[in-house]
């Protein structure tokens, strides 16, 4: 099958270095994991009056109204959390977007492609009234 040992020894070389590069690649995607399992996302609207924080999945954990809230109607506080929401869900989307790159590499596909998923679930929503409808 080998027509030498030469060959055999290259084709051996390959593929430890195919099983090196796999078992890299599992230790940066753990890493990758833990390190984004740990992020979450605050805002704040401009007027202090709403604070938000998401998790790692973009998931409502906190929910700061200030007092002065009961100044407004309810239906203003309510686009502001949903307004202050997605800036959160924004500064989320760039923390796990510069651990995925500093993990795997800018150019690496997979890493392209997990940016590419956390856009997809954190990026605005384009039927989202636009900031000047606020």
């Amino acid at each position: 099958m080998w027509p030498d040992e030469t060959a055999l020894d290259a084709a051996a070389r390959r593929l430890d270095e195919w099983e090196s590069s796999l078992a890299a690649r599992a230790v940066r995607a753990r890493d990758l994991s833990a390190r984004t399992q740990a992020l979450t996302g605050t805002a704040r609207s401009a007027d202090g009056l709403v604070e938000v924080t998401v998790d790692a999945s973009g998931l409502l954990t906190g929910l700061r109204l200030d007092e002065r809230v009961r100044q407004h109607s309810a239906a203003h506080t309510a686009r502001q959390i949903l307004a202050v929401t997605r800036d959160a869900h924004t500064d989320l989307l760039r923390q796990l977007t510069d651990a995925t790159t500093k993990t795997l590499g800018a150019d690496d596909p997979a890493a392209r492609a997990v940016v590419e998923s956390h856009q997809r679930r954190l990026g605005p929503d384009p039927d989202a009234p636009d900031a000047a409808a606020r």
